[in-house]
């Protein structure tokens, strides 16, 4: 489930040329990325909340799509870079195919790990460490996972119950990562792990983009159309301050990974995890009835 504005994202002039290629020949492009593997990345601007499309070389390692945050060997991250700290949740083109991501910096032994074995193949990552001070950024690009296959959807309240199970899974997958990495203490340094910052705000930016949606659309509509739903609304708009809070406290925690507590984070997460899950549960139980009678898109 993206959280991505619905603005058309933008394209720098000098990358205009690629994007258009590759779009139109299924990812295939000629010239200097020729032969190469090339993927677009779309990310919303850390501060213009924009968002932006740029083509990227990527390698497959080990199973994992990962980039190199190069900027040709330059002083500094490139702004895509930013972009994916400030909103972990980006949208991916590969070949004729789209799908959204969580992008996760790898740390320590991993991002050497995976920087050798990207040298290895290509050579020219290891010239652009060279030419900089800086650590190249290695960011691995998580596809987004959803318990089950999403089924076709044709009603409202098909995409409603698509919707939820991301979140369930979303959240379920944060609690599995944040029991694993709090298991193993020995040589962890202090607070959290990027990867588990990445997914819990991600997560966290979908769930506030959903429940925005709902108070300004869904909710407003279904208590004009549906007067005996207006108790039940009632609870689920009390629920949303509930589960409102406890996101901007854990997004709170995620400002400094460094020194956030780990009892503190898994408290918040173990609150949420109970608030939410009821939450969706109740309103499952109240709004499917009505809304599968209501296609999704609309007519």
């Amino acid at each position: 489930m993206p959280a991505h504005p619905n603005a058309p994202a933008k394209v720098a002039p000098f990358n205009q040329a690629v994007v258009d290629e590759f779009r139109a020949n299924g990812g295939r492009v000629g010239g200097p990325f020729e032969g190469g593997g090339l993927l677009l990345l779309t990310t919303v601007g850390a501060r213009s909340g924009q968002q932006t499309t740029s083509p990227l070389a990527y390698l497959r390692v080990d199973g994992e799509l990962v980039i190199v945050g190069s900027a040709g060997g330059g002083p500094r991250n490139p702004a895509w870079y930013h972009n994916l700290l400030a909103h972990p949740a980006v949208r991916v083109e590969l070949g004729t195919e789209t799908f959204d991501a969580i992008a996760v910096p790898a740390e320590g032994a991993e991002r050497q790990r995976l920087f050798e074995q990207v040298v290895a193949r290509e050579p020219g990552f290891g010239d652009y460490q060279a030419r900089t001070a800086r650590e190249l950024p290695v960011v691995v690009l998580q596809r987004a996972r959803w318990t089950t296959e999403p089924a076709e959807v044709t009603t409202l309240a098909a995409k409603l119950v698509e919707i939820h199970t991301w979140l369930r899974a979303q959240l379920a997958e944060l609690r599995a990562q944040a029991d694993e990495y709090f298991a193993q203490p020995a040589g962890r340094p202090p607070g959290l792990s990027l990867r588990l910052r990445q997914h819990c705000l991600a997560f966290c930016e979908g769930l506030h983009f959903h429940h925005g949606g709902e108070e300004a659309v869904l909710l407003p509509n279904l208590e004009r159309e549906y007067p005996h739903l207006r108790e039940a609304i009632a609870r689920l708009r009390a629920e949303h301050g509930t589960v409102s809070r406890i996101r901007e406290e854990l997004e709170k925690l995620l400002a400094d990974i460094t020194s956030t507590g780990p009892a503190r984070f898994r408290a918040e997460l173990e609150r949420m995890s109970a608030e939410l899950n009821s939450h969706l549960d109740y309103e499952e139980e109240q709004l499917l009835p009505v809304l599968e009678s209501v296609p999704f898109p609309p007519v």
